[in-house]
């Protein structure tokens, strides 16, 4: 109660142990959940809060984890998590291993960029930008000779560790994926979008759009069988779900059926697992990947 006084005394704030005692009480009646201790270690202490010690450990950790976010903006949250809770923990969160050596995006605008996109999804307006990437120099290159990108948004979706824009690029004729963090100058423009049902196939959806690509990488849709060890189950589980059919192929395979996008990344996906996994069908995309094997194959002779 000292602890109390003294510090609302340096606010400007004098009052008696009486008047605190009953301010206390009335916190209690309002809802706050205060513990008092007595004895020799007397005090009072906020036993509950909006969120638990763990689940701001699991906030920060996801901030660390983010590769999108940038050091700079990983350090200033995590200090804002801090704030939710007491200064004891706080000092517990600031603690948590931070991920020095991880790559992190270098484009401090990640937070406007992704509030600007989604403001520009629920307004369902056409976006404009720069778009950029590295040459072997490290400098940055402005894709489409430097002028601007014109685009109808549709979603923001995360995928491996990066914000991507689902959106159509009429000049593609199809739906686009932009990495988010590689956006500048992002100006939402006063053109409506295009309605995502006139430029995609009856019964679209979104979720399985973004599900069936691999690193965001677009291309044909098509149903692809894979052969594979016992072993590989919660793997193709993990990614594609517990809806697709899989059945039984002898005592140490199954096969699954699989909606993916022809693609390179793909291909890159099912090598992961060497002799595990094969794909039996359709052929023509067998051979895809057999023809890409034998590109890798050559490069080493």
């Amino acid at each position: 109660m000292t602890q109390i006084l003294d510090y609302l005394a340096l606010c400007g704030i004098y009052a008696e142990r009486k008047s605190v005692y009953s301010d206390i009480c009335e916190l209690e009646h309002f809802g706050l959940d205060i513990i008092s201790r007595k004895g020799k270690n007397a005090g009072y202490a906020l036993a509950s809060r909006t969120f638990e010690t763990a689940q701001l450990k699991l906030l920060c950790d996801a901030v660390n984890a983010s590769r999108f976010v940038t050091e700079k903006k990983s350090r200033e949250l995590i200090g804002k998590i801090g704030g939710l809770t007491s200064r004891h923990n706080a000092r517990e969160l600031n603690r948590q291993l931070y991920m020095t050596e991880r790559v992190k995006s270098g484009n401090e605008t990640i937070y406007y960029n992704v509030d600007t996109l989604h403001g520009a999804v629920f307004a369902k307006k056409k976006v404009a930008f720069k778009y950029f990437e590295y040459n072997v120099q490290k400098n940055k290159v402005y894709r489409n000779g430097g002028a601007e990108y014109v685009v109808s948004p549709y979603a923001l979706t995360f995928s491996d560790e990066n914000y991507y824009l689902v959106s159509h690029y009429e000049k593609h004729g199809n739906l686009t994926n932009f990495r988010v963090d590689k956006m500048e100058n992002i100006r939402i423009l006063s053109e409506d979008a295009e309605d995502i049902s006139k430029v995609t196939p009856e019964n679209f959806k979104l979720s399985s759009y973004t599900k069936r690509l691999f690193g965001m990488f677009a291309g044909a849709e098509v149903s692809v069988k894979i052969r594979c060890e016992n072993s590989l189950v919660n793997a193709v589980i993990d990614r594609f779900g517990r809806d697709i059919p899989v059945l039984p192929d002898g005592d140490s395979h199954f096969i699954a059926t699989v909606n993916v996008a022809d693609s390179p990344t793909f291909f890159a996906w099912v090598f992961t697992f060497g002799g595990k996994m094969k794909i039996v069908s359709p052929e023509n995309i067998a051979q895809k990947f057999l023809s890409a094997v034998k590109d890798v194959e050559k490069i080493y002779e």
